[in-house]
């Protein structure tokens, strides 16, 4: 399992921002990977009752596991 600053693929989150998720719940699906192989600094999260993965920087979404 990747960990970085305590997410963990898998976790369940609360999504801070954008707004127009706000409130809604999600799963850290993997840590994004720019085109070269680095990693970044944003997560994907799959929503609940979405069919959508959003990329998100740490500070837009909570651990809640």
């Amino acid at each position: 399992m990747h960990n970085s600053e305590n997410v963990q693929v898998g976790a369940r989150v609360l999504i801070l921002e954008p707004a127009y998720l706000a409130g809604k719940m999600g799963v850290v699906f993997c840590p994004e990977q720019l085109s070269d192989d680095k990693p970044s600094d944003r997560w994907l999260i799959k929503v609940d009752d979405e069919n959508i993965l959003v990329s998100l920087t740490r500070h837009e979404f909570r651990v809640i596991d």
